[in-house]
């Protein structure tokens, strides 16, 4: 009987040990991302899609060869969730305003029921966005997937990130990590339903991708290369 309760003792001072060790890791990792990417994010006004003046001449300066906007889900087969709205106004806001050239747009494709490329392509061109200078990779299947493709498919070098502040770290640090170099803007134009649930996943997700970036991992597909110096009219596939 004292055995046991002696294994019983040291197998819980084991998972004790354990669970500290992993929740310094988890703590650590996470104030990394978020202390080497903090610095790269410009912000825009809560309400209204606005960008100060010196920030566009900076992000002009920063000569980026794309404006990313990250996918976020959907409410219907033709409808942008509030998100993902609020994601593609400010990144059209910044192709108009002269930040980059281009718009890579990148989501999940997975499903007929769940095209976000098909409803962010077309609120883009309903923006007045010129066709081909609008990017789509169907294969942006997550944040690591999407930032790996925008350089091995996409060839871009130079990238300005569009999505909400909570993402941005995660986001910034991946393409850093993969040797692009970025610039964040973030989206945030309301507080979001469900946002306290998004911010605690993140966590979990900021853990996985700084091992995936460290070891490189390769994304879900590859595909034939499409330059953002180019035209992104093939890229459509409508």
């Amino acid at each position: 009987m004292r055995r046991i309760k002696r294994f019983l003792l040291r197998l819980l001072l084991i998972i004790i040990v354990f669970a500290m060790v992993g929740g310094l890791a988890c703590v650590l990792i996470n104030s990394r991302v978020i202390r080497t990417t903090e610095d790269k994010i410009i912000y825009t006004v809560m309400g209204d899609v606005e960008i100060k003046s010196f920030a566009v001449e900076n992000l002009k300066n920063f000569n980026a060869d794309c404006i990313m906007v990250l996918g976020c889900g959907i409410e219907d087969e033709e409808t942008p969730s509030p998100m993902l709205r609020d994601r593609l106004d400010v990144g059209i806001e910044l192709y108009k305003q002269g930040a980059a050239p281009k718009i890579l747009l990148t989501g999940d494709n997975g499903t007929e029921q769940h095209n976000e490329i098909h409803v962010m392509l077309k609120y883009t061109k309903e923006a007045g966005v010129p066709e081909k200078d609008i990017f789509c990779d169907h294969a942006g299947f997550s944040t690591y997937d999407s930032m790996y493709r925008a350089a091995s498919i996409f060839n871009a070098e130079k990238v300005i990130v569009v999505t909400q502040t909570y993402h941005q770290y995660r986001a910034l640090y991946i393409g850093e990590k993969l040797g692009i170099d970025v610039m964040g803007v973030a989206s945030d134009q309301e507080t979001y339903f469900g946002q306290s649930f998004r911010e605690s996943r993140e966590i979990l997700a900021r853990i996985k991708d700084f091992f995936k970036a460290m070891l490189r991992s390769k994304p879900t597909y590859g595909g034939e290369v499409i330059p953002i110096s180019g035209s992104g009219i093939s890229s459509h596939g409508e």
